[in-house]
């Protein structure tokens, strides 16, 4: 049996199959994610099945529910389980990279919401040092302000942030969960100077936000997959004790590089 750990936000989750063309694929989607970790949060055996196994549609409802400290997680292109006390679990999929990325999207989640941070449907991006992050739905413009970014800046992510706290501070971590880009971020972090929600508009405006407002906005962007009421409260405790932290900020933009002028 072959392994591949892949560490997303210094949390590694090892794959294991005997299947060498799966292991062959994570290698090269992951890239520079792949990584020799002692000691994973997450280790995860993969059985690969035809794709008449399943009805593979990777848009179908994610399915994420616990029974015990027992998780079961499905879709329509995997079906898996993951024991959060252990660290061990089972999947059955196709051997595709998009069963993959979703089975890694949600055990981080769950993996985050119990260390105070979570997922955001954010484009982010390091300047001078500091993480800069731009949350909004489909369309608003995560991956238009990445490619204006000024030059030098470095890529953690067109579509899925990853947000840690690392003693009193708020870090965002490089991910391979791109968005149009279709490719992946710099495996690399810093600390989050500033939130960015966004939306296109007839010219370039900052508007900070309180932090009730930040909430209600930030979690509509959340990625948390699991109805499970302790998890959903620890993620909410999460957002907000961030809104307290991190500068949360309304940016409406037209999509040219003047946007930037706005940003600090």
């Amino acid at each position: 049996m072959e392994s591949v750990t892949v560490a997303v936000g210094e949390i590694a989750i090892r794959l294991q199959s005997v299947d060498a063309g799966y292991c062959d694929l994570v290698r090269k989607r992951y890239g520079n994610f792949v990584c020799d970790h002692r000691d994973p949060a997450a280790q995860i055996k993969v059985e690969c099945v035809p794709e008449d196994a399943y009805r593979v549609d990777s848009d179908a409802d994610l399915e994420v529910k616990r029974q015990s400290s027992q998780w079961i997680l499905s879709r329509g292109d995997f079906r898996a389980t993951w024991d959060s006390g252990t660290g061990l679990g089972s999947v059955r999929q196709v051997r595709s990279p998009y069963a993959t990325d979703s089975l890694l999207r949600v055990l981080h989640s769950l993996l985050l919401a119990q260390e105070g941070g979570f997922l955001l449907h954010a484009s982010s991006l390091i300047m001078e040092g500091d993480a800069y992050v731009f949350s909004g739905v489909s369309g608003s413009g995560k991956t238009t302000l990445v490619r204006l970014a000024p030059r030098g800046a470095v890529l953690l992510t067109d579509e899925i942030s990853y947000v840690r706290k690392v003693g009193s501070r708020y870090f965002a971590y490089g991910t391979p969960f791109a968005g149009e880009l279709d490719r992946n971020g710099d495996n690399v972090s810093a600390p989050i100077r500033a939130v960015y929600l966004i939306g296109h508009g007839p010219g370039n405006t900052v508007t900070h936000l309180h932090a009730g407002t930040a909430v209600s906005n930030l979690m509509r962007n959340v990625l948390f997959f699991a109805v499970e009421d302790q998890l959903v409260q620890s993620v909410f405790a999460s957002v907000c004790d961030f809104a307290l932290t991190v500068p949360v900020r309304r940016l409406e933009f037209v999509p040219n590089e003047t946007v930037w002028e706005v940003i600090e």
